[in-house]
């Protein structure tokens, strides 16, 4: 499973710990390469790419390593951003929307309960629908906001993969805390499930399942 780093990427070598805890190898990418060394499914970490000039993600969004991600994820190739990767995945126009300043202008760092409402993607089909967990929230630009009609697309859908036990803390539209492609390959995860993934160094093991349902996943393609 790849691991994208950007420059100023600070979560990746937590993402590579989750990928190790779920069974599977993590495969470091550099922003600069122009391939994805053949891995079956690509994380996006979180961090200040590039140091979040112009916007977050923006400048990220034109490196020679999405050229590559891009069409790979538009083809079927699993992806999961995690908040800064997020605001890549909305940069890059794979997934629809915007991550905003916070409510309150106010850089959040909480643990928050989330509700997992779609488990037909590959990074949640460990989870049972409406599953309560609790991971880290941490940014400074994390709620999500559409225009109304997208929104109600997500809805009608069920395209809402998590959302926030009520009041979003950081005034995302409806609570979303993220969601995914009409494909389902591609979610877009604010929280931090990479940071919850042992009781011992997070306030749970509930983010393990984002990174061992795509494993699973792979297993059963594979048999």
């Amino acid at each position: 499973m790849g691991v994208v780093t950007f420059p100023g990427s600070l979560d990746d070598t937590d993402a590579a710990r989750a990928v190790r805890y779920a069974g599977a190898e993590p495969v470091p990418l550099w922003h600069a390469d122009r391939h994805l060394r053949g891995v079956d499914a690509v994380i996006l970490p979180g961090g200040f790419s590039y140091g979040d000039y112009l916007r977050c993600g923006a400048i990220a969004r034109f490196s020679p390593v999405m050229a590559e991600l891009v069409p790979a994820a538009r083809a079927g190739l699993p992806v999961l951003g995690i908040c800064n990767g997020f605001q890549i995945l909305c940069e890059a126009h794979l997934l629809p929307g915007a991550l905003t300043r916070n409510a309150g202008l106010r850089f959040i760092t909480r643990d928050v309960g989330l509700t997992v409402e779609n488990t037909r993607t590959p990074w949640t089909s460990g989870y049972r629908a409406g599953q309560l967990v609790r991971i880290p929230l941490k940014s400074g630009e994390g709620a999500y906001t559409a225009d109304q009609a997208t929104l109600d697309e997500f809805e009608a859908a069920g395209r809402v993969v998590v959302r926030y036990v009520g009041n979003a803390p950081n005034g995302a539209a409806r609570a979303i805390a993220g969601i995914c492609s009409a494909e389902g390959n591609v979610v877009g995860l604010m929280p931090h499930p990479e940071h919850a993934i042992d009781p011992l160094t997070g306030p749970s093991a509930d983010g393990l399942g984002f990174f061992t349902s795509v494993v699973r996943a792979f297993a059963g393609a594979l048999r």
